[in-house]
């Protein structure tokens, strides 16, 4: 992909409007996607395309969301500071009820964004996580050690630095919020530097990110839900045993497992755990397999075209018009679910809930003495400190342990310098660190201070990476066609 426009008519049927605002966010990044192109000297075998192909296109899909990312963190922060601040703050604490009498949900359209509009990116999360398991740098436990060992570090130690600052105060909640990486930011970051960066070393930031990422879910699930209703969760759990009998009764409509899907999210919600837990556990359950292998496939498709020719040839436009619909029904499935969703969805998740989700979160006002109280509080200094801090040590240290053991190598292309810079990339926390902050915090000033944290600490990790990303250099990068 050199282009998120092109990409959307290629692998997504998203409306024109979209791609063009697709399109325009890449060219933010202009030219650090054109280096990321598909256009290779040597082509590589196929079995390395498969696997490699959609992790590419994951990483370039992720790069420019980054653009459109930060647009709305500035928009949101923009506004929130200009003289229509009011409308804001007015905007996001408007209420939505719906009431259907088996069921009252009743949000401010903040929450309405983070509980429910969020459940979408924390499904996308749960396909890119059972990709990676089935697909990526997981698969195979001498591949998955060295990210698995780094993610690990880079949340524990983040986490009690955090704790070491903050234990006793009413800030202590917060103790998840410097656990997090963002995918999108730090990828768009590495992007700007080229050639400079190995494709490994990527695969490497992607596979700790996504590794971050369960961690982050679990935190979510056992620390940062409410009480949890036990009858709700029953109901979660029967939705979630129908998924599994419609897949085993090969029940391929989209529609009915959007309705299971709905039912899940309510019975999550009124559990009391996290509804965008609903959309990771769907995720999880996506089939990874296709429904016509690409045996099959092949067989069936020259079948087919060769019966498309012959009635092209004897002009009959019924024959060929029912022939092209087998042909397409055909290569549809020759994809698993999880590919088809990932690709029709990711765009989505990069390009507009994850906007939306900044423009709600980041808007803080930065008037008066807000600033001046927050470089002195000890939850903005704890999450500087374990995003800066906390994110190198443990990733680092880890890396060196399991490189150490000789149980782990370094990923190809990359030295110890570009593991430092990719550790400080980790740091950008951003997304799901606002996300938990919502989780950890009621107290607005406990939130504003988190808030200005993760701000100033995203932009220090970020800059510094990219310094020393950018003078350690590494080994080309192989491309992927």
């Amino acid at each position: 992909m050199v282009r998120a426009s092109a990409n959307c008519r290629a692998s997504t049927r998203a409306p024109p409007a979209f791609c063009c605002f697709a399109g325009c966010a890449t060219q933010l990044t202009s030219p650090l996607i054109r280096k990321m192109g598909t256009e290779p000297p040597q082509r590589p075998p196929l079995a390395a395309r498969e696997i490699l192909r959609p992790i590419q296109r994951f990483m370039q899909v992720e790069a420019s969301g980054g653009a459109v990312l930060l647009f709305a963190t500035v928009a949101a922060l923009i506004w929130a500071n200009s003289p229509w601040s009011d409308t804001y703050f007015d905007l996001w604490r408007s209420t939505i009820v719906i009431d259907t009498g088996l069921f009252r949900i009743e949000e401010d359209l903040q929450h309405w964004v983070n509980d429910a509009l969020m459940a979408i990116f924390f499904f996308v999360v749960g396909l890119e996580i059972k990709r990676e398991l089935v697909h990526g740098e997981l698969r195979e436990p001498r591949q998955a050690i060295l990210p698995a060992a780094a993610a690990a570090g880079g949340m524990a130690v983040p986490a009690l630095l955090y704790v070491a600052l903050n234990a006793g105060s009413d800030g202590a909640r917060g103790w998840g919020i410097p656990m997090a990486t963002d995918i999108a930011f730090a990828l768009a970051i590495m992007a700007l530097l080229g050639d400079r960066v190995s494709t490994a070393l990527r695969v490497f930031l992607l596979a700790v990110a996504i590794v971050d990422d369960i961690g982050a879910i679990l935190v979510i699930a056992v620390f940062y839900s409410e009480s949890v209703a036990l009858d709700s969760l029953a109901v979660a759990g029967a939705f979630i045993l129908a998924v599994f009998v419609m897949q085993r009764l090969d029940v391929r409509s989209i529609g009915a497992y959007i309705v299971i899907g709905s039912g899940l999210w309510i019975a999550t919600f009124e559990s009391g755990v996290h509804a965008t837990i609903a959309g990771v556990v769907l995720g999880l359950l996506t089939p990874a397999r296709a429904y016509l292998p690409l045996p099959a496939y092949s067989t069936k498709a020259h079948a087919l075209l060769r019966g498309l020719q012959e009635a092209r040839a004897e002009e009959e436009h019924g024959s060929s018009q029912s022939t092209l619909e087998e042909l397409e029904f055909a290569t549809a499935h020759a994809s698993s679910p999880l590919e088809r969703l990932e690709r029709l969805l990711h765009p989505w998740s990069s390009y507009v809930v994850l906007p939306i989700f900044a423009l709600a979160n980041a808007g803080i006002e930065l008037s008066g003495g807000i600033i001046e109280d927050a470089a002195s509080s000890h939850v903005t200094i704890g999450i500087i400190l374990g995003l800066v801090a906390g994110k190198l040590l443990g990733i680092v240290a880890a890396v060196a342990l399991m490189t150490g053991l000789r149980v782990a190598r370094l990923p190809s292309g990359a030295d110890w310098p570009n593991i430092v810079g990719t550790a400080l990339l980790a740091g950008v926390g951003f997304t799901v660190s606002l996300f938990i902050t919502g989780l950890a915090f009621d107290d607005p000033t406990l939130q504003g201070d988190a808030k200005i944290g993760i701000l100033c600490a995203s932009l220090a990790a970020g800059v510094a990476g990219y310094l020393v990303l950018r003078f350690a250099g590494s080994k080309p990068r192989k491309q992927i066609s």
